[in-house]
């Protein structure tokens, strides 16, 4: 017995009241199959019944796709019913990537030429939603022509179609430039409405389309007055606002053409003063005109005076009880802060007081941007309240707090002194979280400070003694106790508090740190060496210390043996050089621009014509050529031989008269593959002459825009002929206003010599935004593969 076809309401109901996904599964299996065997019977009268229960069904998540073919069938049908239907499947199991949806462009062009409203709506709606880019060229007139219907739910869904063309296939912008302008004039929410989102989507597409609509801007100007003043109808009030929808797109429309136009800007700062002071912003449809007005007024070239109003309107916004409000008016000030500094530091109370808010998301804004906030004037003040934050801050938090401070600390350090006590107290609070470098950066810190040196190893010397879980402080402590120790028994600092300590407790507080199980091996290393220099700094006997030392020298770390190996034999084989060994550590140099620029300059003065400079004495041949072994021997395979033995009666040797010396290196230009907000990118090649067949590239990434980018990544990838080594990077984080940049290098290997491609993927937060950036380099130099 042959079971009889469901209703699709029967259908619905059997398929809601299943028990179990085993059951609503086989009643969807026999309801398909019985749609299979209608579909192929033809009935036309109940396929559009049929196509109905399909649609329900591929809505529920379940295969649907042999009805794509009678959809076709439904639209070309001469019955409104089946045209219904058939574009609504149309609109569901079509898209761009099935070649089916080609075959309906023929219907639908029949339709729009029909003057039946509905039947235009439904085509102008299957149009607008799946329409590919080769539909959107065949339809575009006819389209342009129901522009200009007398019919406005005809012309309200041809604009909206004219949006996703212009979407699709930017180059139709000129095809409705004209029908724009006279749409402007209608006094048809809708219509007016999808007339500026139109006009907005050709401006940001088309130079061409910016510089006509240019001249509508006092038109604009007008429309958004009336709605201010009188409205249209009250039944698309909000709140008490006057179309809010429309007013916020016309505000979006006015920022594009006010952008780096000046007769555009001076035409709306008026009407944008007007809105800025008249709309309520106690209710969210106010609230979200005052949005779009503050960005209006800042991307355009607007007065002084308004773009402080525009400032005080976020300011208005952190006092809002609406989290979301709070939100935007954080990440608003976030952007503004490198155009409009001071306006926003008159703000900077009320953001502070945002660090305390429960929610995550808030926080971390108002982190972001008090940070920002931080400069010469404020660096006490605001790292005090930074500091109070990091004790009690959410734990995902406190990386991004440690390091935010930090780094402001570097960059705005009234004193050397405060400038050591703020990294101290971040390091005592928050020393699991800080970044990679704050070790090496400290220790620099204090190794240049000589009249800091007693001040910095009693203040860690104590506070080692008070807490050795954080890694990093027991690092730094313990180096500095191995180079300053003996000023720390002197006891002569008058900055501190007088505490006599005994040589003694310094042993055992170093012997403590080797032994606890929460000392990583680094740490462990640096203790070692702390005990290893106080053998000659300390005046009393070397046994304790050379037990120490002794029993780490079967270690089950490699590192630490060879560390205890090599210090015994100073006691025991070398002990007439001990002190000279582990005589204090000379300043060493800090990384930066400056430094690199400087050896951007030196590798180019060694690249010179040797016949445009006299030939050097012997030594400086032998810088040169150790210089080139600095570049050479990132590879880890170019080797050079030694240099000859110059005659005791020759006063110099030319570069050129060493046969066996290695060519010099080929000059390769940098390139710059990527700018945003500031943020550059850019690429430095050298090719080792030992190996040609290799490429080192060198991927510097700097920052000249007014905010951090942090939490930078950035990846490649090559063709599979190339063999690809990405090295660690320099850092995660580059500061604001071309601070210490971010270096990279990469090792590609082209043994075929094929031209290189390289494809980059950029992550990073910047303005409290997250950017992910995905492109192709294919511009390389020839120099980098031939």
């Amino acid at each position: 017995m042959v079971v009889p076809s469901l209703k699709l309401q029967d259908l619905i109901e059997e398929i809601r009241g299943a028990k179990t996904q085993a059951l609503e599964r086989e009643v969807i299996q026999k309801e398909c199959a019985h749609i299979r065997s209608s579909f192929r019977d033809g009935d036309p009268l109940q396929r559009h019944r049929q196509l109905a229960k399909l649609l329900y069904v591929h809505m529920l998540g379940y295969p649907a796709h042999f009805g794509q073919m009678e959809c076709l069938k439904l639209i070309a049908s001469p019955r409104f019913t089946d045209k219904r239907v058939g574009y609504l499947g149309a609109m569901l199991l079509l898209d761009e990537r099935h070649d089916a949806h080609l075959l309906i462009t023929n219907s639908i062009k029949n339709d729009l030429s029909q003057g039946i409203e509905l039947v235009q709506g439904l085509a102008l709606c299957t149009l607008s939603t799946m329409g590919s880019a080769e539909m959107c060229r065949d339809l575009a007139t006819e389209v342009e022509k129901l522009l200009l219907q007398p019919s406005p739910y005809v012309r309200k869904k041809a604009i909206l179609t004219a949006v996703h063309m212009i979407r699709k296939v930017p180059e139709l912008s000129n095809i409705f430039l004209p029908p724009c302008a006279k749409l402007l004039h209608e006094r048809h929410h809708g219509i007016l409405l999808g007339t500026v989102t139109l006009i907005l989507e050709l401006c940001e597409r088309s130079p061409e389309a910016l510089r006509h609509f240019r001249k509508v801007v006092p038109q604009l100007v007008q429309i958004l007055r009336t709605l201010m003043t009188t409205g249209y109808s009250t039944e698309h009030s909000i709140s008490g606002v006057s179309d809010p929808f429309l007013q916020v797109q016309i505000l979006r429309l006015l920022r594009i053409l006010g952008r780096n136009h000046e007769e555009s800007s001076e035409t709306m700062n008026d009407l944008l003063a007007q809105v800025a002071t008249s709309t309520d912003s106690s209710r969210n449809a106010g609230s979200a005109v005052l949005f779009e007005t503050v960005h209006t007024i800042m991307d355009i070239h607007s007065a002084a005076g308004l773009r402080v109003l525009a400032v005080n309107i976020l300011g208005r916004f952190l006092l809002n009880s609406d989290k979301n409000i709070r939100y935007v008016a954080l990440t608003s000030l976030l952007r503004l802060v490198q155009s409009d500094h001071s306006a926003v530091q008159r703000h900077r109370p009320t953001v502070v007081e945002c660090l305390q808010e429960t929610d995550a998301s808030l926080s971390r804004r108002a982190l972001e941007l008090s940070l920002a906030l931080v400069n010469g004037s404020n660096v006490r003040a605001m790292m005090q309240e930074l500091q109070v934050f990091l004790e009690s801050c959410p734990p995902d938090l406190r990386a991004d707090c440690a390091s935010g401070i930090l780094l402001a600390a570097e960059r705005f350090a009234p004193t050397k002194r405060w400038h050591i006590d703020t990294i101290l107290h971040v390091l005592t609070k928050a020393g699991t979280h800080v970044r990679d470098d704050a070790v090496a950066n400290l220790i620099q810190l204090i190794g240049g400070t000589q009249e800091l040196h007693a001040y910095s190893v009693r203040r860690l010397y104590s506070a080692l003694a008070e807490d050795i879980s954080q890694q990093p402080l027991v690092q730094v402590a313990a180096w500095c106790i191995g180079e300053y120790g003996d000023l720390l028994l002197e006891g002569s600092c008058e900055e501190t508090e007088p505490v006599q300590v005994e040589e003694e407790e310094v042993l055992a507080l170093l012997e403590k740190v080797l032994q606890s199980h929460m000392s990583l091996p680094a740490t462990r290393g640096y203790a070692l060496t702390a005990l290893m220099k106080l053998s000659i700094r300390l005046p009393g006997d070397n046994n304790r210390i050379r037990q120490v030392v002794s029993i780490y020298g079967s270690c089950l770390d490699v590192e630490l043996q060879q560390r205890a190996v090599e210090y015994n034999m100073l006691f025991r084989k070398y002990d007439h050089m001990r002190a000279a060994i582990l005589e204090k550590m000379p300043l060493v140099e800090r990384g930066g621009p400056q430094v690199e620029e400087e050896a951007k300059k030196t590798t180019a003065a060694a690249q010179l014509p040797e016949a445009a400079t006299p030939a050097p004495p012997e030594p400086q041949a032998s810088k040169l050529l150790d210089l080139l072994d600095l570049l050479d021997g990132t590879s880890g395979d170019a080797q050079h031989p030694p240099l000859l033995n110059a005659s005791s009666g020759s006063a110099s040797v030319h570069l050129l008269d060493l046969p066996w010396a290695p060519p010099p290196l080929a000059s390769i230009p940098n390139l710059k593959v990527f700018e945003r907000e500031g943020v550059q990118l850019n690429l430095s090649f050298i090719r080792p002459p030992g190996t040609p067949a290799l490429l080192l590239i060198t991927v510097t990434t700097t920052n000249s825009s007014g905010g951090d980018v942090t939490h930078f990544i950035c990846q490649a990838a090559v063709p599979k002929s190339f063999q690809l080594q990405l090295q660690a990077p320099s850092g995660d984080t580059v500061p604001a206003r071309g601070g210490l940049p971010i270096t990279q290098l990469f090792k590609i290997l082209n043994p075929n010599k094929a031209p290189l491609r390289l494809k980059l993927r950029l992550t990073y937060n910047h303005f409290g935004q997250s950017v992910q950036e995905i492109f192709e380099v294919n511009n390389l130099p020839v120099e980098t593969w031939q």
